[in-house]
């Protein structure tokens, strides 16, 4: 099966501005983690995130993948892909030994530094996908949602190679490649917005209610059902329960969304940056006095303001301009190298 995608600027306009608000919401979510044991509010704060930030993100993830799945550009991304894994898993353990001097962490390829989950699950999202090319839809996203429950099973560390979120995840990823914009623009009418405004509230208000009693964990999707505590037969009903959760908080924050064009379109072109590169800015955060300082609610809300003002620092043009051989590095190098194995074993590279 192969899916022709058209062109639709108000899709695209759409899906970066999303995409935007949701680095905003990863870089918050970050910056808040150290308070949330001892602050109420920030802990709710933090499971409001999480209830959608990571399933929109990797949707739209999805979503743009559409454009370059298959053929050269594909296979192009793949490598890039690969090779941003090996630059920044390599840079952040280098600067955990050398600089920051972080205790209890594993510094190995196969088990993805913190943030650089995404990378690797993207990476694996991206070949499962090219390999269930042929099915349809439905059952493409029938077998990701049996592989994110039947995954939790597993005895095995769900951080090594992000095993458990790459398969915890791949159903929105999936969605968003089928996602048709058109329809969304169909029902989305200003009553819906409405709606999923009033849903916003209603979970708002639930978490502030009941959020203190929901483990993060099951949030993080990173981890399996005995690593959670739980070894009955019957967890997985647990996972499906929260991609209930999931997909009506997704809902209710795309009516936060805008739908036209605006300076926050453009950002959105520049996720990546922050993605990439934010983590260094909590690494330090983590490691000066700052969070000795931060002890009410006004020094909370001063730090959310600054993670906010940061990710429109790291989304500028001069931060790209700067970095980008870094953080969106060659891969023709690689293609090249490519090209000569496959002549020294006879045979031809078609990508």
């Amino acid at each position: 099966m192969t899916i022709n995608v058209q062109a639709n600027p108000h899709g695209e306009t759409f899906f970066l501005n999303l995409r935007f608000l949701l680095i905003i919401c990863v870089f918050v979510g970050n910056a808040i983690e150290p308070l949330i044991k001892d602050m109420a509010m920030m802990h709710n704060i933090y499971v409001w995130i999480f209830t959608f930030h990571m399933p929109l993100f990797v949707f739209v993830t999805g979503y743009f993948a559409k454009a370059n799945l298959l053929g050269r550009s594909g296979h192009r991304l793949l490598l890039q892909i690969g090779l941003q894994y090996v630059i920044f898993q390599s840079l952040y353990s280098l600067l955990d030994v050398t600089i920051f001097q972080v205790q209890n962490i594993q510094h190995s390829f196969f088990i993805p530094y913190l943030l650089l989950w995404f990378l690797a699950s993207h990476l694996c999202w991206r070949v499962i996908l090219i390999a269930m090319n042929n099915w349809t839809p439905l059952q493409q996203l029938a077998l990701s949602l049996a592989l994110g429950v039947f995954v939790g099973y597993l005895q095995v560390d769900g951080a090594w190679l992000s095993l458990s979120r790459t398969f915890v995840y791949l159903p929105f990823f999936i969605a968003g490649y089928h996602f048709s914009f058109a329809y969304l623009e169909k029902i989305f009418t200003p009553k819906a917005r409405l709606f999923t405004l009033a849903l916003q509230i209603a979970l708002l208000g639930a978490i502030a209610i009941w959020g203190s009693r929901i483990d993060a964990g099951w949030l993080y999707g990173s981890m399996t059902y005995g690593q959670l505590g739980y070894h009955e037969w019957h967890a997985g009903l647990v996972r499906l329960a929260l991609y209930g959760l999931q997909l009506l908080a997704g809902i209710a924050f795309l009516s936060f969304v805008p739908m036209r064009e605006s300076k926050l379109t453009d950002l959105g072109r520049r996720t990546l940056y922050v993605f990439l590169l934010h983590g260094f800015i909590i690494r330090i955060a983590a490691a000066s006095p700052l969070y000795n300082y931060i002890t009410n609610t006004t020094t909370s809300i001063m730090l959310m303001i600054g993670a906010v003002l940061l990710t429109l620092l790291l989304s500028h043009s001069f931060i790209r301009k700067w970095t980008s051989p870094v953080i969106e590095p060659s891969v023709q190098w690689l293609l090249n190298l490519e090209r000569r194995a496959f002549r020294s074993f006879g045979t031809t590279n078609k990508h």
